[in-house]
């Protein structure tokens, strides 16, 4: 090496030198006895933050979602996706169920209804899944038929299967390099059903019967005295005024919106309602009343349908806001130990004592408390508009608190999977009813607290794919831009994959017991695990301005339909006085 050569080594790798008067073994003894320090007060700072991290369900401790790789992670979502509909494909095609432990697919029909596979397709298309989609699109075309000895569920029918098919539609035309433009058949299918659903209207009240016989297009009412579930009737409206606005026939939309007329003619107190009505009278034939099961989405639909039509139609967000006042004041009330909200329910109606149950289904609640305040735009853009309200800012408040609890359903368990339902450990005083608002309290994020207060009974600790708590999760990440729900609903997606993917191709099951290890396995695959519970954790992983909230309602199965305006019709109804 040159002289040259020498000096610029020696630039680029000083060498350290020992201070003077200093022997080199002094001072190698002085640098690994501070190294041994440095190390100690390290390990005496995990020592003492471990105990916290463990006890910590939020998640601040250790938490880095700012540099996380989320592309990836929606990647291997959509590989969830893909892995359960190639089981699917393989062992079950054109069946309405498949069952996935067994391997086998089974029928809800003499020829089936396209269940799974109409119920998938906007998932699809939003994925960019063009294979499966044209194999799905001419399975539709040459194989489904609605003529069929059979009777269905009218709510169910609507959500997922004509809710399925006109998404389908309005998506061919926003992505049409994902799927041609040669979209008729999604709507002559979606037509050729809901002409045969319209007989369900048909009761002397117009709230419509429970089912319906495909082939003699009737309607059937339920076995339960002949009344229908309440949330069930008021669950069909998205779709069908949609369905108007494609076809400006507005036979649809004053069928749909005319049960909306019965049910609130009935001046329920505080805009909440009891969980049956009877299509006879339009009366309702209980006083129970809930956000759970029978209860939740007519409250999901008020604000929906008033975004839907772009704020045309503000009857339903003065529904909406009447009724989560209700809520607020009769419904939520803190747990005992860790203080977190809940949403009970009054078994005797308003007036009764809460019941401290709380079912996965009431957390449809925080992303629709947070869009009804921001109308799908994020918290800094509905501050600088005009109607931003304190009150506003209040409910996101409460939206946040409430997401807390549905991720805590979550937290609490050995698997890290919520149960069906929930009952909670709350103060007798505070299931009392109260002449005004409930007091809150702060909350306590300890694990500990959280599991003294959480209680799961054998008969409600199984886990059906739900996907709720994943679609707040979406809804409060876009909405709050706050990355802590793309946290929580990572853990989610990570326990679905440990606990409920049988691996070897076969795909993904419900579960029976969340707090048993391994868990049992129910042998099935919901429809709502393909169309919904993915759909919302590929959307939770994307880029914010990927199907913009603001542009879009999702009804209540997940598919996607626009805002749109119109003006050949107004609302046809009006509000009797309070």
């Amino acid at each position: 090496m040159s002289d040259d050569e020498t000096k610029r080594s020696r630039l680029r790798s000083p060498q350290r030198r020992s201070p003077k008067g200093a022997t080199k073994s002094r001072w190698t003894l002085r640098r690994i006895i501070g190294g041994l320090c440095l190390s100690i007060s390290s390990s005496w700072a995990v020592y003492q933050w471990l105990p916290l991290l463990a006890d910590d369900p939020i998640g601040y401790g250790h938490y880095a979602a700012r540099f996380v790789d989320w592309s990836s992670r929606r990647d291997q979502v959509k590989q969830a996706f893909v892995t359960s509909w190639d089981a699917y494909h393989q062992h079950a095609w054109g069946q309405d169920r498949y069952h996935p432990v067994a391997e086998v697919g089974s029928q809800m029909s003499p020829k089936g209804l396209g269940w799974i596979i109409v119920d998938s397709l906007s998932t699809m298309m939003v994925m960019n899944l063009t294979a499966p989609l044209a194999e799905s699109r001419k399975w539709l075309q040459r194989s489904l038929s609605y003529d069929q000895d059979q009777d269905v569920n009218t709510f169910e029918t609507t959500i997922r299967m004509l809710g399925g098919l006109l998404s389908a539609h309005y998506l061919a035309t926003r992505f049409p390099d994902v799927s041609s433009r040669r979209d008729s058949v999604y709507l002559a299918k979606a037509l050729d059903l809901t002409d045969r659903l319209l007989s369900a209207y048909e009761s002397p009240s117009g709230i419509p019967f429970a089912s319906v016989h495909l082939g003699r297009k009737v309607g059937l009412p339920s076995h339960d005295g002949g009344a229908s579930s309440m949330a069930e009737a008021a669950t069909l409206q998205l779709e069908m005024k949609y369905l108007s606005y494609l076809t400006h026939n507005e036979t649809y939309w004053r069928k749909a919106e005319n049960v909306m007329k019965v049910l609130d003619d009935n001046v329920a107190e505080a805009g909440l309602l009891p969980i049956y009505v009877h299509p006879k009278t339009g009366r309702f034939t209980s006083r129970e009343i809930r956000l759970g099961s029978r209860g939740d989405s007519y409250y999901e639909y008020l604000i929906k349908q008033y975004l839907q039509t772009s704020g045309q139609e503000p009857i339903y967000l003065d529904m909406w806001e009447e009724a989560l006042a209700g809520i607020e004041k009769h419904l939520i009330v803190p747990i005992k130990n860790s203080g977190l909200k809940i949403v009970g329910e009054l078994p005797q109606g308003i007036g009764g004592k809460v019941s401290p149950k709380m079912d996965h289904l009431v957390c449809f609640l925080p992303g629709s408390i947070a869009l009804g305040a921001t109308g799908g735009y994020t918290v800094a853009q509905a501050r600088t508009q005009p109607g931003w309200t304190a009150e506003k800012e209040r409910q996101i408040e409460l939206a946040r608190d409430l997401m807390k609890t549905c991720w805590g359903m979550y937290a609490v368990t050995a698997t890290g999977l919520a149960p069906e339902i929930a009952w909670f450990n709350a103060a007798e005083e505070d299931l009392k009813p109260r002449p005004g608002d409930r007091p809150g309290r702060a909350s306590k994020d300890s694990l500990a607290a959280w599991k003294e207060d959480f209680i799961v009974k054998p008969l409600d600790a199984h886990n059906l794919q739900r996907p709720e708590t994943v679609e707040s999760l979406f809804m409060l990440w876009r909405i709050t831009e706050d990355p802590l729900y793309r946290e929580w609903g990572w853990k989610i997606f990570r326990a679905f994959e440990e606990y409920t993917n049988l691996g070897g191709g076969k795909g993904y099951t419900s579960l029976n017991d969340v707090n048993a290890i391994p868990p049992s396995k129910r042998d099935n695959m919901e429809s709502f695990w393909l169309a919904e519970t993915l759909k919302y954790l590929y959307l939770l992983f994307s880029p914010t301005d990927y199907i913009p909230l603001h542009e879009v309602v999702f009804n209540t199965e997940a598919h996607i339909f626009p805002r749109f305006k119109q003006s050949k019709w107004t609302t046809g109804w009006q509000r009797k006085p309070r």
